[in-house]
């Protein structure tokens, strides 16, 4: 997202569900994300509403199945529909995974994690490097929300970010429910690991509600499942990140049991105002 233009504006992932309501008045949101591979066809209802949207409001493209990570070669035919998607709608940013999603012809529905390797961080920065290189853009590289721990690991996952920031010129989305998630489930200090990511390098931050279990040997276990409004404890970071950071483009992600219009307004207004009060923090 471009700081200069969106840096203090909150956004919402679109659902069509929600297009008579946002149309029928001006929206207190900067930007709308869409995930890519919906909008991978020729035309129909879904352009003809994107296209509205795009008249007054920028656009935010989020992918979810280029598949990153994958030890196989990216899928060419995949990344030229995302290259057509980003040149007819022109969105102020794209963003990916960092994750995997498929093996030979077999689509997993998941994005799963990576060992933080050598070897991976190679293969990850090349992936990267060959989208940058087809769509002629900055792609910017999420963050994910993990279960488990590699043992072969030789990096910390935000070494690794970095990282492939030097070597690719991509920047980063930074998730900060994926932080609490995580942080949670490996027992570790979400404040610690955010002090060390490299928030120099955030083109955009991403709020969602997460679910709350315990695993087999009843320690708490968090699920990042986008059905929930966001939890006081990610409100929390995000506020004290922000105010670190000074005001970046936050969007508000509700993916499963999407709630009305009015609801989801209301967290993306909830965002706004703690980035109004990080930019008025600024200025003065």
């Amino acid at each position: 997202m471009k700081p200069s233009a969106l840096a203090g504006r909150p956004g919402v992932g679109f659902k069509p569900e929600h297009f008579a309501s946002i149309i029928a008045a001006r929206q207190p949101v900067g930007f709308f994300e869409v995930h890519a591979e919906n909008y991978m066809g020729d035309g129909g209802p879904p352009h003809a509403q994107l296209g509205k949207l795009r008249e007054d409001y920028a656009l935010s493209i989020h992918g979810v199945g280029l598949s990153i990570g994958s030890m196989q070669p990216l899928d060419t035919d995949h990344l030229r529909r995302l290259k057509t998607v980003c040149d007819r709608y022109e969105p102020e940013s794209f963003s990916e995974h960092l994750a995997w999603s498929s093996h030979d012809t077999v689509f997993l529905n998941d994005l799963l994690p990576l060992p933080y390797t050598p070897e991976t961080l190679s293969r990850v920065s090349n992936h990267i490097s060959q989208v940058q290189d087809v769509l002629q853009r900055q792609m910017l590289l999420e963050n994910p929300a993990t279960y488990l721990l590699f043992a072969e690991s030789t990096l910390e996952e935000t070494e690794f970010l970095s990282e492939i920031v030097k070597r690719t010129g991509c920047g980063l989305l930074l998730d900060v429910n994926n932080v609490f998630v995580a942080a949670t489930n490996h027992n570790i200090d979400p404040r610690a690991y955010l002090s060390r990511f490299p928030v120099q390098s955030v083109r955009e931050i991403h709020l969602s509600g997460h679910s709350e279990t315990v695993d087999d040997d009843g320690a708490p276990l968090l699920i990042d499942s986008h059905d929930t409004p966001v939890k006081d404890p990610v409100w929390a970071l995000y506020e004290e990140l922000i105010a670190r950071t000074g005001p970046i483009a936050s969007l508000v992600e509700w993916d499963n049991d999407v709630p009305n219009w009015r609801i989801l307004r209301a967290e993306a207004e909830a965002a706004g105002e703690i980035l109004e009060r990080a930019a008025k923090r600024r200025a003065a």
